[in-house]
């Protein structure tokens, strides 16, 4: 089943008749995904694909059962849509949008901890239980059903990855698009925690980058972990200064260069991959 999702998730969408909403929720229809409701207000009353669309979250839930959602507004529009969809009562919520100011996803992070909603992202491409759910745009055609949990800041490294490991015989537990943001719903080391204590996983790949220290906070976990960890952080030829990607990915320290935190993952005792298709053959290894 993987974590956090499964194939009983009930989703619903924030701004599904948008251009770019309606193209992922018709995708993540023909995946598979149980898409129950719509959310722009005031087209209430409509559908689209299918779907019943409300102008609130808590008509949708209250409706529909949700228990997910996923949001595509834009970012000035993210904080009141957020707190909306937790005050509704999700368990879970994927924030796609890019560019959310950072004080407003300070405030989304503490509002849904305190009423125990798990939020990935901003700035993320979603999450994927192959084979069974997908909330977001994550390599569905990538995505393959096996004992590998990948959890990634980039959103193009967790497509590129997924199709790595599943060309190279892995299927995935889960795959999570943590969010490229400096801020994000949950930290690295909270969801390795969920794959701890997942039964289908039995190896977790955590792909990081340039930036930041959400990759050097999780050694203190990883020691204390029965599974292995195999690590990839992208950005070692990015000099000082440069931004790679997305805000969260910059080099503004010693500590938060490639090297620096390959070498705190190591001495954690997580494997260490040099490139991406390496971590095909360290996975391979690893697992009984």
């Amino acid at each position: 089943m993987g974590i956090l999702i499964n194939r009983d998730s009930r989703v619903v969408v924030v701004g599904m008749t948008g251009r770019y909403g309606s193209k992922q929720t018709e995708a993540m229809i023909k995946y598979g995904t149980g898409i129950v409701a719509g959310v722009t207000p005031g087209r209430g009353g409509e559908s689209l694909l299918g779907v019943p669309v409300f102008d609130r979250v808590s008509e949708a839930v209250q409706q529909t059962g949700a228990n997910s959602g996923i949001i595509y507004v834009r970012g000035l529009d993210v904080k009141e849509a957020a707190f909306e969809a937790i005050e509704a009562g999700l368990d879970l919520l994927v924030i796609a949008t890019e560019n959310v100011p950072v004080q407003d996803t300070m405030e989304i992070r503490h509002f849904s901890r305190i009423n125990n909603c798990w939020v990935v992202g901003p700035n993320s491409i979603g999450i994927i239980n192959p084979g069974e759910t997908l909330i977001g745009s994550l390599g569905p055609s990538y995505a393959k059903p096996g004992p590998v949990g990948l959890i990634s800041r980039s959103g193009t490294l967790s497509v590129e990855i997924t199709r790595i490991l599943s060309g190279g015989g892995l299927g995935q537990s889960t795959c999570v698009s943590m969010g490229g943001d400096t801020v994000i719903g949950r930290n690295p080391v909270e969801y390795l925690k969920k794959f701890e204590e997942d039964p289908q996983t039995e190896i977790v790949v955590l792909v990081g980058e340039i930036g930041g220290l959400k990759e050097n906070e999780v050694a203190e976990y990883i020691v204390r972990m029965s599974k292995p960890v195999v690590g990839f952080i992208a950005g070692r030829s990015v000099p000082p200064g440069k931004r790679m990607g997305h805000v969260g990915a910059i080099i503004s320290g010693d500590d938060v260069t490639a090297d620096k935190k390959r070498s705190i993952l190591k001495q954690a005792g997580a494997h260490i991959a040099d490139t991406p298709w390496e971590i095909v053959t360290i996975c391979k290894s690893l697992i009984n």
